[in-house]
């Protein structure tokens, strides 16, 4: 799904229905979450890796939010206010040609609000996606 307007036709569906949608529900990025994914001890570098998958997106800027789409991926970036407090709402699919689907949603606040957090969670959680699907693929091809 690469046509912008059918991606925001998905994202309003799955906003619609968020809490059914995401398998894990919305996860809450907090020290115990980072410390279990291992992204503290390099969180304040970042990495510029020329292979970096998180370089190669297209863009969609909107007051809204931030759509970041590939052939593997569609990713909603959503800041909002919840009760006074900034809030950003992250929502992973995979861009399946027949049917895109929502894999990750994760939130930050607090001090966990920065776009160093928000971007390194991300790329975990992409990074994983895609070991998965290579893991599923190659056990479906030894099957």
């Amino acid at each position: 799904m690469q046509n912008p307007a059918e991606i925001e036709n998905l994202y309003k569906q799955y906003v619609i229905n968020l809490a059914d949608l995401a398998h894990d529900g919305i996860i809450t990025v907090e020290l115990a979450l980072l410390h279990e994914l291992n992204l503290l001890d390099d969180a304040d570098q970042i990495k510029d890796d020329p292979e970096d998958l998180t370089q190669y997106f297209h863009v969609i800027e909107s007051p809204e939010k931030v759509t970041l789409f590939n052939e593997q991926f569609l990713v909603w970036i959503v800041p909002k206010t919840e009760q006074e407090t900034p809030v950003t709402y992250v929502l992973i699919a995979l861009n399946d040609e027949n049917k895109p689907s929502l894999e990750v949603v994760f939130t930050t606040a607090g001090v966990y609000n920065t776009p160093r957090y928000v971007l390194k969670v991300l790329q975990y959680y992409l990074l994983d996606m895609l070991e998965t699907e290579a893991t599923l693929t190659a056990i479906e091809k030894n099957q």
